[in-house]
């Protein structure tokens, strides 16, 4: 049977519940390995997985007999069937965080549960630690973004707009074998970069600007997430200073993500770092890395969570001053048992572009 199951039906034991409905995109293709929709049904004795006439084909040709599932055509079943799934669970799970209360009132129809039940995240909270597959992927992704980014250094040019630079990441990506972008591009200069989710505008890059630049590529599904500050022209001393007092707090939070640690020790850490400078960690200072570009968990001052080996997360401390400017620097890191591992290697030295 499919790992991912089991280890499913082992946490759905400990939550008393004898059957679940998954609808959510990104937790069909965690469990099932591909991108196709459907819904997973998991009761008593079987392992059931309901789509349509155009992924039947390429369902049954990726899955095999070791997988455990059996998967149905969704035009073959009536009502009789939906009713049979779940006859002997008393308690059936649904995604509370996913499901609509209109989707919600047509599982209880179509399916006629007894009693159903939230979840809490059960498989959100099963994805939170990688396979060996999936920090492949996620690694594969963090390299085409670095990549990226050696050539965006060469490519920037005092004069370009914002979203210039944005679409030629995109075209980047999709010409260097990722999926496409993992989230929108954020290009943020000059005044904008203020801003902690700009998007790209049609501002010119102009001499003495920092060039804030947040973006990810998707392989095989997985995403990648770095932001880079980088300087046109040239760099005042007072950006130079803030540049180094960001750096030098990041490089320390990396150094407490490993197996074991409290996400909310190392936010406050560098939190009351920030506020001791008269600064502010306006958000959190990361989050999971996965088939989604924002997952758990998340590293805030009131996460309670234990970081995990093989757990991948960002590290993205940044200070905005609006009307001013901003300066934010992040990688994308796997969690290990002594130190972690920065996936994304992209220089973090002050790097100033077009220096005319």
């Amino acid at each position: 049977m499919n790992y991912k199951i089991r280890a499913i039906r082992e946490k759905m034991k400990l939550q008393n519940i004898q059957g679940l409905i998954i609808t959510n995109p990104l937790n069909i293709r965690y469990i099932i390995g591909i991108p196709v929709e459907g819904t997973v049904i998991i009761n008593k004795l079987e392992n059931i997985f309901v789509t349509d006439a155009r992924y039947i084909e390429e369902v049954n040709n990726f899955l095999t007999i070791n997988d455990g599932f059996i998967v149905y055509d969704s035009k073959d079943l009536n009502d009789i069937d939906y009713f049979g799934f779940f006859a002997d669970c008393e308690n059936v799970g649904f995604e509370e965080n996913y499901v609509t209360f209109h989707d919600y009132q047509n599982l209880l129809r179509k399916y006629r549960i007894k009693n159903i039940e939230e979840t809490e995240n059960i498989i959100e909270k099963q994805r939170m630690i990688k396979d060996e597959k999936e920090i492949e992927y996620i690694e594969k992704a963090c390299h085409i973004t670095d990549e990226c980014f050696t050539y965006l250094t060469n490519f920037i040019k005092i004069g370009m707009t914002e979203k210039q630079i944005s679409l030629e990441i995109e075209k980047y990506f999709l010409e260097h074998g990722a999926d496409g972008l993992a989230f929108e591009t954020i290009v943020a200069s000059g005044v904008n970069s203020s801003k902690p989710h700009a998007i790209p505008s049609d501002k010119i890059i102009r001499y003495g600007d920092p060039i804030t630049i947040d973006f990810g590529a998707k392989y095989n599904g997985y995403c990648s997430d770095m932001t880079r500050t980088i300087f046109a022209g040239t760099i005042s001393e007072e950006l130079k200073n803030l540049y180094n007092f960001i750096l030098k707090n990041q490089l320390k939070a990396t150094k407490e993500m490993k197996d074991g640690a409290i996400a909310k020790n190392i936010s406050r850490m560098v939190e009351n770092e920030f506020y001791l400078n008269n600064y502010s960690l306006i958000h959190a200072l990361g989050h999971g890395v996965g088939l989604n570009i924002h997952e758990l968990p998340y590293i805030s001052h009131n996460s309670q969570t234990m970081l995990k080996e093989n757990m991948i997360v960002t590290n993205e401390p940044g200070i905005y001053m609006p009307g001013n400017y901003g300066i934010r620097i992040e990688d994308t890191i796997r969690i290990g048992k002594l130190e972690s591992e920065v996936l994304t290697k992209s220089s973090k030295e002050i790097i100033v572009v077009d220096p005319k």
